[in-house]
């Protein structure tokens, strides 16, 4: 009898993929690999919490084409789910689909038990409050048989009378409101005028409050803030998932699909658009202001999703020379972004800096100045793309490593992104290498009374980035891993927590157990690579910008993003992920992208300034450079095969470095000779 034709389903956003056979349904593959989807009716097409959508198109990195045709018909229970408007047009109950070809998967936010927390929240900074937009109220003179001047002249006139405002532009928009504003509020009006020169709005009577977004488009999130264009207040702030992540984790995946997919640049457009829309009504309704009163839009995004995001072709980043269409500051109407707001309502887009070196580094360099100090800055801008900057008042580099999104749990056996139930923070005991840890949505430690009942039955569920970086590095200073990344076989005759793997070995960091409905969370081998590849990635990138400013370190380092902010910056030193430094001198900038926005919503001087600064930055191309791939390999070694890390070995101690190479080896007796007495007992 033959085997069972097999295909392979990719999941997304987590990017959890398998073979599985014709004729398998959609959620029964999706639980086989951990991946999260609602459902409380057991798979019997009631609930219609289960939705997925299969994404058409070809996916180069997976090597499949994917279709909706690749899933079973429509059954009678999804027909009568689709016209009782429980299932939205184009998505499947995944207990019904069956799978019939290769397919990615899109699960939705509303379908996941498990929501990300999305955290790009604002950073409180100082900023000078000079918008863009200013309001002016004036007493127009009222019409007369002796005064035939039409309304907007009177407008002009009084504009100039009492503010010394004229030879001003206007939008058509303007015109439509003009005559009813006018005379509905005995001839007094308030009228918004942009950078001096251009009249966006015209309201009846006295108004002292406008507003403006700051939009922050990430590859994985995307976050807006309102703000009170008068007081600088972020008064809303929301964020959401990129739509565009179905069409691939990494920036590289989602170019080689509108690559490969005539329609599939137009398509991501079209979903990131809507997405930043629904998200500044959401804040607007939030914050309770009309959406005609957001005036002004920031964007910053790096080189990928700014071209995207304005309907240029992505292709040319693709290769080299990784050429931009446009690197320059752009402006333009708000609704040719697809924005549901004023008529006159415009957009700012920051500059980009180089071919993968975009907008959101430029925003991050107007959050932090370092053209203001003499000590050697280094920030990095960690996400799927790492960007980063080097330098000081005299100088300042900047490049992009490809780290890829395993730091955000994808591609990580057990891994997912930032949701309740995630392990987050991990310590691990050299001497007995017991794990303990926390996780997202929690207070308590795993070891700590009332740990259980705070999790209630949502349970461990799996391990997000920050925790996979803690859980490595701790492995790593308890002798579990060798510098090499090799996890060590040996220690599975002292500790259980050693599986073997087949032809390597894993670690038990939970139990799982059918208490909580979940299997057990390990460290495999395979993970231990995938956040080698990544850190080593991120260093390699940064000794380069060292090489080329000729410093051997750095006095200060920032971590931007949100990723960035959540992780503990010593077990990110201790994995290599950073190079050495006074760990007193390494700090979270938090969503400094998101900060740059809303400095350039808040005040027009800092968009020159910016405009300035990018022209000046030197870009070195890392997918280019002959020294990348010799600083990437050594850097695959835990933390560094050729740099011994003299700072931080003061304050943690470092196996197979001087006393820590002697702490490892009384870790291994200790636990041997635990190991003996439990067996004498």
């Amino acid at each position: 009898m033959s085997a069972a034709k097999q295909a392979l389903v990719v999941f997304s956003p987590s990017g959890k993929r398998g073979r599985f056979a014709f004729g398998t349904p959609v959620l029964q593959a999706a639980r086989e690999l951990g991946v999260d989807i609602d459902s409380v009716c057991g798979g019997r097409a009631r609930c219609g919490r289960c939705q997925v959508e299969a994404v058409a198109g070809s996916f180069a990195k997976e090597g499949i084409i994917s279709s909706p045709r690749h899933l079973s018909d429509m059954g009678e229970d999804e027909l009568v789910c689709l016209q009782g408007g429980r299932l939205k047009a184009g998505n499947r109950l995944s207990c019904q689909a069956k799978i019939l070809g290769d397919v990615r998967i899109d699960v939705p936010a509303s379908s996941q038990v498990h929501r990300q927390v999305v955290r790009k929240d604002f950073e409180a900074h100082p900023v000078k409050l000079d918008p863009v937009i200013h309001l002016y109220f004036t007493q127009l003179t009222e019409p007369g048989l002796q005064s035939p001047q039409d309304d907007l002249q009177r407008l002009m006139q009084a504009l100039d009378r009492d503010w010394g405002l004229s030879g001003l532009d206007w939008d058509l928009s303007v015109l439509k409101p003009l005559r009813s504003a006018i005379r509905g509020s005995q001839w007094q009006v308030t009228v918004a005028v942009r950078d001096g020169t251009r009249i966006v709005a015209i309201w009846p009577g006295l108004r002292d409050h406008i507003y403006g977004a700051a939009v922050d488009v990430g590859s994985t999130t995307i976050a807006v803030h309102l703000c009170d264009l008068a007081s600088g207040e972020v008064l809303a702030s929301a964020g959401s998932m990129n739509p565009q992540i179905r069409f691939g984790e990494d920036l590289m995946s989602r170019v080689s699909y509108a690559m490969l997919n005539p329609e599939g640049a137009g398509q991501m457009t079209r979903l990131v658009r809507a997405a930043i829309n629904e998200l500044v009504l959401q804040v607007a309704d939030q914050a309770g202001v009309e959406p005609g009163e957001v005036l002004e839009v920031t964007l910053v995004g790096n080189p990928v999703m700014h071209h995207l995001l304005l309907g240029l072709d992505p292709a040319p980043l693709g290769s080299a020379p990784f050429s931009l269409a446009t690197d320059h500051a752009i402006e333009l109407p708000a609704t040719e972004l697809g924005l549901r707001l004023a008529a006159g309502t415009r957009a700012y887009l920051l500059p980009c800096i180089a071919g993968h070196v975009g907008a959101d580094t430029a925003a991050v360099m107007l959050a932090e100045t370092p053209w203001e100090s003499d000590r050697i800055n280094l920030i990095i801008d960690v996400g799927t793309n790492a960007e980063i900057v080097l330098g000081n008042g005299a100088r300042l580099l900047a490049a992009s490593s490809p780290t890829g999104p395993a730091f955000e749990g994808a591609q990580i056996s057990a891994g997912q992104r930032a949701a309740p139930g995630a392990i987050e923070r991990v310590r691990i005991d050299p001497a007995t290498l017991e794990p303990r840890f926390k996780v997202v949505g929690g207070s308590r430690w795993s070891d700590e009374p009332g740990f259980a009942d705070e999790l209630g039955k949502q349970g461990v569920t799996g391990i997000c980035g920050s925790g996979i970086i803690e859980a490595i590095a701790c492995m790593y200073l308890a002798g579990i891993i060798r510098p090499d990344g090799v996890i060590d076989g040996t220690l599975a005759d002292s500790s259980p927590r050693i599986e073997s793997s087949g032809r390597t070995f894993s670690y038990l960091l939970h139990q799982g157990g059918p208490g909580e409905g979940q299997p057990g969370i390990h460290i495999r081998q395979s993970d231990v690579r995938a956040i080698q590849l990544a850190k080593a990635a991120l260093h390699a990138g940064t000794q380069l910008l060292m090489d080329r400013l000729g410093v051997d370190k750095v006095d200060r380092i920032r971590l931007a993003g949100a990723f960035g902010s959540h992780i503990d910056v010593k077990y990110a030193m201790v994995l290599g992920m950073l190079p050495d430094c006074d760990l007193a001198q390494v700090s979270s900038a938090d969503n400094a992208a998101g900060t740059g926005a809303r400095i350039a919503l808040l005040n027009k001087a800092s968009r020159r300034e910016i405009e300035q600064r990018v022209r000046q930055v030197e870009k070195v191309e890392t997918a280019v450079d002959k020294d990348f791939q010799r600083h990437f390999v050594a850097a695959m070694h835990i933390p560094h095969a050729t740099h011994a890390y003299p700072v931080l070995s003061k304050v943690v101690r470092l196996p197979g470095a001087g006393a820590g190479a002697g702490a490892a080896t009384e870790n291994r007796h200790r636990r041997r000779r635990s190991r003996t007495k439990l067996q004498k007992g």
